[in-house]
Parts: structure tokens; sequence; C-alpha cells
């Protein structure tokens, strides 16, 4: 059973404003939106990709993050189920376990959330007032990103939280977050995504990653990939950190049984997700190593009660039945590959999948992946960055995927369950904007 959380929510409530004042939770997020640029909206413009902003604004509030206790965690891909399930295995264990990630499906709070519990309404709009009374604040003018940083660690710190789980935004050497000192750093994997700001090659991308990698602090890496193992070890032996391997740690570790990873092996059917699943198992290894009370059936419940726990949505996420629906936010090579693949492994007599996807990334080297037997439902995710569907229908005919477009996500998604049969398979993907609009 979790323990009981006492969240503050009225910390800066003495805080004198010079600026104008945010009164409630709406007007919170008008000026999150409205004034500050985010780069899930807007794309790369809304970037200020150094740490001395969110420096800066750290030290005018006290630096709490020093205060914590951190997992930090960056990858190309699985960084968000890994980091939601460590936390789940932790709260499992009884610690009280702040879990910051990013981006967002439906709600601003879901960044923040204390034992899965999202962030209290009223400190975010206490928070906001209490930066504009910043001295600093004009001067610092920081980004959507520093500011939910800043906030996480704010309220982690007043909530006392045992353990902060940390998800990169972007990369990781520049990251907002990677003003942290952390117990574990892990990098899931490495893939090509977000090239403009991280570099064209593997290796390139595997530095910006590597950059989490701390001094004397141990790193764990998820998947071996022979192209970039030399970036992590040489990180590794810079930074006098002990670097591990997922999948050496499975062969050694006594955590769980042979009997007890097949059945969470087949509670979880896809792979992606077994393989991020053995990320966490070698977290929870090296953290019970440095004496967090883990047992065996913590990582059971973890798993069993990830959504519960965490929240967990957007990973081949069940939505319904006769047909059977899913979404799934797969949005880059790497994770549109590993869906596909696991598309083939089942059974269905149609396969119609709705595809909404963003319009600042090239798509040329995404769509040859998505299967050409499928009926697709072309439409825009609702936001600026989002493709028209009738852009994205063009380029998807060269590559051999044909359908129809329509003017909403929910609009190509009640289309396609009007169409498709009981034995059919209806999948919603393309960007996590996309998956948003139906879970």
């Amino acid at each position: 059973m979790e323990p009981h959380i006492n969240v503050k929510i009225d910390t800066f409530a003495d805080v004198s404003i010079r600026q104008k004042v945010i009164n409630n939770y709406a007007e919170a997020l008008t000026y999150l939106y409205s004034q500050l640029p985010m780069f899930q909206r807007t794309g790369p413009k809304a970037l200020k990709y150094n740490l001395d902003n969110i420096t800066q604004l750290m030290n005018a509030l006290g630096n709490p993050q020093d205060s914590l206790k951190h997992i930090h965690i960056a990858g190309t891909n699985g960084k968000g189920s890994v980091s939601h399930m460590i936390a789940s295995i932790l709260q499992e264990s009884g610690l009280k376990i702040g879990l910051y990630t990013s981006p967002h499906y439906k709600d601003y709070r879901e960044r923040i959330r204390l034992n899965g519990q999202m962030i209290n309404k009223r400190y975010v709009v206490s928070f906001l007032n209490r930066l504009q009374s910043l001295d600093s604040y004009s001067e610092i003018k920081p980004t959507f990103f520093e500011i939910g940083v800043a906030m996480a660690f704010c309220y982690f710190a007043d909530n006392q939280v045992d353990y902060c789980v940390i998800e990169t935004g972007l990369g990781g050497r520049l990251d907002s977050t990677n003003i942290i000192t952390p117990i574990l750093s892990i990098i899931t994997n490495i893939g090509y995504d977000h090239q403009a700001t991280l570099g064209d090659t593997l290796p390139e991308i595997a530095s910006e990653k590597a950059g989490i990698i701390k001094h004397k602090v141990p790193v764990l890496i998820g998947e071996y990939q022979s192209e970039v193992q030399a970036v992590f070890d040489a990180a590794a032996k810079k930074t006098q950190s002990k670097l591990y391997a997922a999948s050496t740690l499975l062969s050694t570790s006594n955590l769980l049984s042979t009997k007890e990873m097949r059945s969470i092996d087949k509670q979880l059917s896809v792979q992606y997700l077994k393989t991020n699943f053995r990320t966490a198992i070698g977290a929870a290894t090296i953290l019970k190593g440095q004496g967090l009370p883990i047992k065996a059936t913590h990582i059971i419940n973890g798993i069993d009660n990830l959504s519960h726990n965490t929240k967990f949505v957007g990973r081949w996420q069940k939505l319904g039945d006769n047909p059977r629906v899913y979404a799934d936010a797969a949005h880059n090579k790497e994770g549109i590959t590993l869906l596909s693949t696991h598309l083939e492994t089942l059974d269905y007599d149609k396969l119609h999948i709705i595809l909404g996807m963003v319009g600042d990334k090239p798509l040329d080297k995404v769509l040859p992946l998505f299967p050409s037997q499928a009926k697709y439902y072309f439409a825009k995710a609702n936001i600026p960055r989002g493709k028209a569907a009738n852009h994205l229908q063009e380029e998807a005919s060269i590559h051999h995927l044909y359908g129809k477009c329509y003017t909403s996500i929910r609009k190509a998604l009640a289309s396609a369950k009007l169409s498709a049969g009981k034995n059919d398979l209806v999948l919603v993907t393309g960007s996590i904007f996309t998956v948003a609009e139906v879970i």
C-alpha cells in the first residue's frame, strides 16, 4: 500500500508579487502557453539550448534540487516507459517518489507527479507567482522547459520526496534537467531523432545523451549498440563512473526468478516494453546495491500496478474491442520500426491506421516503415507543429500508403471504427499529440 502523501500547496502564498498576479490554474496555463513558446507545440524555436538560464533560475530559487536524490534517464526511445517503471517499483517499496516526465498528453500537470498524483493546481499558480517576484526573473526570461523543471524540483523538495525519477526532455548534455548530480544515470538507447539539435550521426547523438554521466555516478546502458558503445566507454572513463549493461545485470541479478520474468514478459506483450523492463530491472539491481529496500514483490507489483501507480499511458494502450483499438505514440524511425515489427506478430483480418505526425521533421525515412497493406486515415494533430493531413497523404502515397484525409484525429478514428470488422485491428499512431486526442 502506498504511504499517505501530505502535499504542500501554499508554499509561496506569502510572496509579494510585483507583476501581474496569476489568480487560478486557467490563468497559469494561459501564461505558460501564450507567453512561453513550447517545443512540442511550436518546434525548435522554443529552445534555449544551454544550461545558463536554468542554472541562474535554480540559484535564485535556492537550488532545491541539490537536497534531492535523483535517478536521471535519457535516451532516444523508452526513457518515458523506463521512468514510469522505476517510479512504480520504488513506490511499491514504500518510498515517496517524485516523477518528472515530458511532454504531457492532456494536462500540463502530468509532467510532475508525487506517487502518481499530479502536482496540485494551486501549487502551479503560486509557483508562477513566485517566479515573477524574483528580482532576476525579467533578466533570466526562462523558457517553458526551464519553468517546468524548476517547478518540479521545488515541488519535490517542498514535499520531501525520498527519490526523484527525472526524464530528460531533449538530449542530455544541455537539457534543462542536467543540473542534477544523480545517484544513477540511465541511457536507454540511441536512435535518430532531433538531429538538427543533437547531431546527424548516432555517435554524435550518443555524445549528447552521455552528457548526463556525472563524476563517479554509476551509469546503466539499456541496449547495447556497437556503433555508440565506445562513446559511453569514453564518457564513463573520463568521469570515473562504473558502467553497467542491462543485459549483463539481468544475467547476474537474483531479484526475479525465471518464472517471474516470464510472467511479466507475458503481461507486457510488446517487445519494446519487455526491453524497457529489462532496463528497469537493471536499475533496480543497482539501486538495491545502494541500499534501497527493493524486493521481487515490489518489482512484480510495480509492473502489475504501473498504470495505477504512475498513470502510464500511450504505449500500446488498448482503447476498445470489436474491433480492437490501440494507441501508440511511436514517432521516430526506431519507435515505428518496433511498432511495425509488433504488428507483424498479431492476427487480424484488416489493419486500419489513423496517422498524424508533426510537420517539422523529415518523414522520408519514417513512412516506408509503415505497413503498406493497411488502410490509412490521415489527420492533423491539433497543434501548430502538426502536419496538414493532405500533405501527409501526399508524402505517404509516395511510399504506397493510401487512405483518406479527415479534419480531426477523432473523426478519423470514428470512421475507422465504422469501417472495421470485428476481427480487424485499428491503430492510432504517429506522435504523442495524435494519441493525446483519443486516450
